[in-house]
């Protein structure tokens, strides 16, 4: 972990003929579908597995609306888990459900299923929505400046990273750290109590898995949110009333 690493999205031209792949936008993008590729992938020294936001059927559509919240270098992870509960406390109070994961790294990001009923530019509008509606209201926790060094201590609230062709985190995939943490679908009563990210390892999620199982399942198989649908509906009366 302390030597050179890279990412790369193409497949390489060595991949053997098992490894399924598909082109969307110009890359060659790997699929891993089987036990096999996933080995593959593994014997290819690939540590982390960075998604895209919709799946291969939906390639307009993104699973989940999804609130990256990164804290900058010297923020504590207590910060990021205050913002994600500050932020799951407003959704619950309007009806809309939403679930955590940590990054694996110092973040966590906070999903709403979305059931792949809306395309980006929508999901979009929604994100950066809720950015200018908690950084108005908790102006002493989150930001949505894009400088860093115009942060301060504030935690950014990542509303352009949900877009076509880029990617995140894949939920269970190992990251790059000494302790070897993994991006771990959490329930909030575990936010709320107090995590890190290290709790979470190669070392103990299988276990965890077969204790809880999969937490993020959710998130991809849910329909769309009733809550968001209700809040995209009143946020169009809204405008149409403002508009007369």
């Amino acid at each position: 972990m302390d030597g050179k690493s890279y990412y790369q999205k193409n497949i390489p031209d060595h991949a053997p003929d098992y490894i399924s792949h598909i082109v969307i936008g110009g890359t060659d993008h790997i699929i891993i579908d089987t036990v096999e590729s996933l080995l593959w992938m593994g014997n290819m020294a690939a540590l982390e597995f960075h998604i895209p936001f919709n799946p291969i059927n939906s390639p307009d559509n993104p699973d989940a609306l999804v609130f990256d919240l990164d804290p900058a270098e010297d923020q504590p992870f207590s910060q990021a888990a205050e913002a994600a509960l500050i932020i799951r406390q407003t959704l619950n109070s309007i009806g809309i459900n939403s679930y955590c994961k940590t990054s694996g790294a110092t973040g966590l990001q906070v999903s709403i299923p979305l059931g792949r009923k809306l395309g980006y530019k929508h999901a979009r509008e929604l994100n950066l929505f809720f950015a200018r509606f908690f950084s108005s209201k908790y102006p002493k926790v989150f930001t949505i400046e894009r400088k860093v060094k115009d942060r301060g201590k504030l935690l950014y609230f990542d509303y352009l990273q949900m877009w076509k062709g880029k990617t995140i985190i894949s939920p269970y995939s190992p990251r790059a750290t000494r302790t070897a943490n993994i991006s771990a679908p959490v329930l909030w009563e575990e936010v709320e109590k107090g995590i890190k990210p290290e709790d979470f390892t190669l070392l103990n999620i299988m276990s965890r898995l077969k204790q809880k199982g999969d937490l993020y399942k959710p998130v991809i198989d849910s329909n769309l949110d009733s809550g968001i649908e209700n809040l995209i509906k009143s946020l169009k009366k809204s405008n149409l009333t403002e508009s007369k």
